[in-house]
């Protein structure tokens, strides 16, 4: 059980050391203690795979690791521990392994940074977060980790808290994850009231046979919420609708999207770690692991294939026209995240987790590759000012070369040939076709567009920055340099994962070895089907996401290799278009319209009207000016003439007179 431990806490041990004592044992040694745990932790993960979810004895049940009692109060009893089962292991070899690679790519990217120590403890920081959610045994466990990578995201993109833009973007990604955050702690609260446990064993034990039998009709008020009193089929609709508001925001799904892109402003392994292979997939995780509650609900799956076709959709036409490097990937990856939660929605789980397990793999080879590009050039991210480098940095040039084929999905159909996205993206439009939802073809239709557009601006990428004429300066150009070994490792074994993770595992994640490999981990009822149906597809829905690969591939060719000329002309004959995609859908202006100045204004009514005129004016500020006046009358009788008090006095004696006169009167 130690070994379950030592993969959770050490990632914490390293934190507190480089946070801690950074200074006092200096930047290297920060740098070296905080990697050396990191690589033993993806040893001990890789060992904890094999075991669990490729071998047999102990990974046929659930391991649990008690680690303390947490919480008691009334009906809420959380213990923290740890439970290890085939989609946790997943999750280990996932987030240990590209953190690790990480950290070391980190040592040679963050070299000139002075702040190193703090980087390296808030790399960390993040992995023990990640770690904390995907082990997790109960809902409150999970949202100690939910909320914990939003805190080190925070830190990390704007680890430049200096630069205005990334201390924008580090706060937009924390209150836009605040948006969905909301809807998950209403979920969770929504699970204990209909189950009276946040703990997995309770909630997954109850889910199956909550719900009335076939043909039978319920209508018993179970909770209410937001003033609509639910029975029971509709209260479990609405917490797995409040479930997926969380994952919404935390993995960046349409309308609470607009944290990512802007996420780029953190060095470049940050985005690597954070928003290709960890963070983001948290909520694909999320709706993995409640898949017995979800399946309670066909129109909650429903709308998380919904989303997640038109996430994938929108973002990739966004990706045709931005010229950041790390923007494209960024809504790439927003897309790719789009085709999971299709599959989820369309109950083709293991389908969703074999993509998030590839992709983790080929998306941080892309953008630890785009940080080597902007390495060489001197740290420009504008694709525009690139062009030829191929011949300049090569290893990087065919490192990013091979991530763009995983990423396009380069394979041929029917075969066992093809690189990792390959496997894991046609699995997930195969299944769309097959599946019997009402929005299963809308779902293929909007996937396989988004494939033609995912290869079109990835080979857009690669030929505006690798291929050409040189559009730097003479000066940066004559400085270009490949990375070292430091930073070129990771690509390598990046490399491996990206060109072999889908033929290897695609058998045991959704093949013939998917019982007997998540060995209950996830639901497995209609997958079952799907699974046998998928297979049987007809030969044209197998060959169209080839077909769609190669119409991107060809038409990148055409406009930046063979007419490069022809963009500027189609931006210029739609210019609307063009601008509408380049300002990503204006959702941020629209946003901005609807919120940000909206709540401004909102603050400035109850600033100027509410507090300065009438709490100030009749407050502080009234008692105040009162009492000065009342001050500034007294001052006047304190004239100084000796005459003045003279008369003062012969009035009240006066006065003290007359009254005297009247009250002997009476």
């Amino acid at each position: 059980m130690l070994i379950y431990k030592a993969i959770v806490f050490l990632p914490l041990i390293g934190a507190l050391i480089a946070g801690l004592f950074g200074r006092q044992i200096g930047a290297k040694a920060s740098e070296y203690i905080t990697t050396g745990l990191m690589v033993i932790v993806a040893i001990l993960s890789w060992i904890v795979f094999i075991n669990v979810g490729l071998g047999h004895g102990e990974g046929h049940e659930v391991i649990k690791v008690s680690v303390l009692r947490w919480i008691q109060s009334g009906g809420i009893d959380v213990e923290w521990s740890l439970r290890i089962d085939t989609l946790t292991a997943v999750m280990l070899v996932v987030v240990n392994t590209v953190s690790t690679l990480v950290h070391l790519y980190s040592i040679g990217y963050m070299h000139h940074d002075p702040h190193r120590p703090r980087f390296f403890s808030y790399l960390s920081l993040f992995t023990f977060a990640m770690l904390m959610l995907v082990t997790s045994d109960n809902l409150l466990q999970m949202f100690f980790g939910w909320e914990g990578v939003g805190l080190a995201s925070y830190l990390l993109i704007g680890f430049w808290f200096k630069k205005p833009s990334a201390a924008a973007a580090a706060m937009k990604a924390f209150i836009v994850n605040r948006v969905g955050d909301f809807g998950f702690i209403l979920g969770i609260s929504g699970i204990f009231v209909l189950f009276g446990s946040i703990n997995f064993e309770t909630i997954f034990a109850a889910t199956q046979t909550y719900l009335p039998a076939e043909g039978a009709e319920s209508t018993e008020v179970v909770i209410n919420l937001f003033g609509m009193a639910l029975d029971k089929g509709h209260a479990i609709t609405a917490v797995c609708l409040l479930l997926f508001m969380g994952a919404m925001g935390k993995s960046a799904q349409f309308l609470l999207h607009t944290w990512l892109p802007d996420a780029m402003e953190g060095p470049t392994p940050v985005s690597a770690l954070i928003h290709a292979a960890t963070m983001v997939t948290a909520g694909v995780f999320l709706v993995a692991r409640m898949s017995p509650l979800f399946e309670l609900s066909p129109d909650a799956l429903t709308f998380v294939t919904l989303i997640g076709a038109i996430t994938a959709f929108f973002a990739a036409t966004v990706g045709l026209v931005q010229n950041d490097i790390k923007r494209v990937i960024a809504y790439s990856t927003c897309s790719q995240l789009g085709y999971m939660f299709v599959a989820l929605g369309l109950g083709a789980y293991g389908a969703a987790v074999f993509h998030l397990f590839t992709h983790a793999f080929f998306k941080a080879l892309l953008f630890l590759g785009a940080g080597s590009v902007i390495h060489a050039v001197d740290g420009e991210q504008d694709m525009r000012y690139m062009g030829g480098l191929r011949k300049h940095i090569p290893y990087t040039f065919w490192a990013m070369t091979i991530g763009t084929l995983a990423l396009t999905g380069v394979g041929i159909p029917g075969t066992m040939i093809g690189f990792a996205g390959f496997f894991s993206k046609d699995v997930i439009i195969e299944s769309a076709y097959a599946s019997h939802s009402s929005v299963a073809g809308f779902a293929f239709t909007l996937l396989v567009i988004a494939a033609l557009f995912t290869s079109f601006y990835s080979w857009r990428l690669a030929f505006m920055t690798f291929f050409g004429k040189p559009r730097a300066s003479a000066d940066v150009m004559h400085h270009v340099h490949e990375s070292p070994m430091v930073m070129l490792f990771p690509l390598v074994v990046l490399v491996l994962g990206a060109v072999f993770a889908g033929v290897v595992f695609e058998g045991y994640f959704f093949g013939h070895e998917y019982n007997e490999f998540w060995k209950g981990a996830l639901f497995t009822g209609p997958e079952n089907e799907i699974l046998e149906e998928f297979h049987h597809v007809p030969l044209w829905v197998k060959w169209s996401p080839f077909v769609a690969m190669l119409t991107g591939f060809v038409t990148a060719w055409y406009m930046y290799i063979k007419s490069p000329s022809t963009p500027k002309v189609l931006a210029e004959q739609h210019r609307v278009l063009y601008q509408f995609l380049l300002n990503k859908w204006y959702f941020d202006e629209l946003y901005d319209f609807l919120f940000v100045r909206s709540a401004k204004a909102l603050g400035r009514f109850f600033w100027k009207k509410g507090d300065i005129g009438v709490i100030d004016a009749y407050g502080p500020n009234g008692v105040a000016a009162g009492v000065a006046d009342l001050t500034q009358r007294v001052v006047r009788l304190q004239s100084g003439y000796l005459y003045h008090y003279a008369f003062a006095m012969l009035i009240g004696i006066a006065a003290l007179v007359t009254w005297m006169m009247l009250g002997s009167s009476f």
